[in-house]
């Protein structure tokens, strides 16, 4: 039988699910590119997010921490700020998501109105096309219903396909922004 993918990792004594990040220093949690920047304010390493972001996937609801484990343990301000820069960092994809969320409804609602325009037009057009029966016509009306089904389709695709990872990330960036950062020495 085949054991479920939280069983490997570590508990607490509460019985939160422990994800363990391994480093020689604080610094090896940020991007390098902005070197004078506080910590706080510097980007994390992009490995590092995407570790944190798919561990809490793979947990599903499971309550956790983070726990860095690290050669030499940090000053308590340092700790802090650790803390305050992945809470930021996470706020600032969730803000990111949002944008994006909100960019993918425009679109909706104008694809949408627009695939609603072209098939009045198409029904319109179908019907001016009978009367008159040309070839023209017809290969009109038919096109301006091609067109809105396009139009309608893409519409459909943003709200019931593109919504959900959206959603499901926010989620997750949530549930790390409000997570606890334990840290303890590898030296011990």
């Amino acid at each position: 039988m085949k054991k479920p993918v939280i069983d490997r990792y570590e508990r607490t004594d509460e019985g939160q699910v422990v994800i363990d990040v391994s480093i020689a220093s604080i610094e090896h949690l940020y991007h390098d590119f902005d070197k004078t920047a506080p910590y706080y304010r510097k980007e994390l390493d992009q490995e590092f997010a995407d570790y944190l972001t798919e561990c809490v996937r793979e947990i599903g609801k499971s309550p956790f921490v983070i726990r860095i484990s690290i050669e030499k343990m940090p000053e308590e301000a340092l700790m802090n700020r650790v803390q305050k820069s992945v809470n930021s960092y996470f706020v600032y994809l969730k803000e990111l998501e949002n944008r994006s969320m909100k960019r993918m409804f425009r679109r909706f609602i104008i694809l949408f109105f627009v695939g609603i325009i072209f098939l009045v037009l198409a029904i319109l057009a179908t019907r001016r096309a009978t009367v008159h029966a040309g070839v023209i016509a017809e290969v009109f009306a038919q096109g301006l219903t091609i067109a809105a089904w396009v139009s309608l389709w893409e519409a459909i695709v943003y709200i019931f396909l593109e919504y959900h990872p959206n959603k499901e990330n926010i989620r997750l960036y949530n549930r790390i922004i409000g997570s606890q950062i334990l840290f303890r020495s590898l030296t011990q």
